[in-house]
């Protein structure tokens, strides 16, 4: 398969994952926000409300666990530019002093694992 297609897959999987998680959440009673925010320095895959908290959602999708659990591509690399871009989104609409968390959800062959308050900063 060529490198162009294989990532045409990849993106149009990890859509459908997006899809999957924002009906589990609305089914959770969290309010969407925003999907696929971006800023300039990177993007959120979802952005809800929980109660009083404002969510931060980072969503993995794999066809199975040969390459680890779908979490553990959240290193702390990418939680530190999660957290630049959350406090972007939360300086930018005054909500700085609005709880929030980090939240990964994993879709691994269809099934749908919530990790709330999944890293902090």
């Amino acid at each position: 398969m060529q490198t162009t297609q294989k990532n045409f897959y990849k993106k149009l999987f990890g859509k459908i994952g997006e899809n999957q998680a924002v009906k589990y959440l609305k089914k959770q009673k969290c309010k969407i926000l925003e999907k696929n925010y971006k800023n300039y320095i990177g993007e959120i895959d979802i952005i809800c409300k929980d109660k009083e908290y404002t969510v931060f959602v980072e969503v993995k999708t794999r066809v199975n666990d040969s390459f680890g659990a779908p979490s553990e591509a959240v290193n702390r690399q990418k939680q530190q530019k999660y957290f630049k871009v959350a406090t972007e989104y939360l300086q930018k609409r005054g909500l700085l002093e609005t709880p929030c968390r980090f939240d990964v959800i994993e879709i691994e062959d269809g099934k749908i694992n919530h990790i709330k308050d999944a890293f902090y900063m």
